[in-house]
């Protein structure tokens, strides 16, 4: 990777619907895609992303 702005777009709602009705209500979802926006200055580092979800709320975070 290079220094610079990165974004990564996760398609939440596709993969909870496939998951099945126990995981996500029927119809239009909540969250249908989570767009993860961060920079690099370091590209000799270490980048961990994590996302955690559910279909209705996500969190992120730099990991270690």
């Amino acid at each position: 990777m290079h220094p610079g702005k990165y974004e990564w777009l996760f398609c939440v709602g596709d993969y909870f619907a496939a998951q099945g009705a126990a995981y996500a209500p029927a119809g239009t979802p909540f969250l249908g895609e989570v767009p993860i926006r961060f920079g690099i200055d370091d590209p000799e580092s270490h980048y961990h992303v994590p996302l955690l979800c559910s279909p209705f709320s996500f969190s992120t975070y730099r990991g270690s």
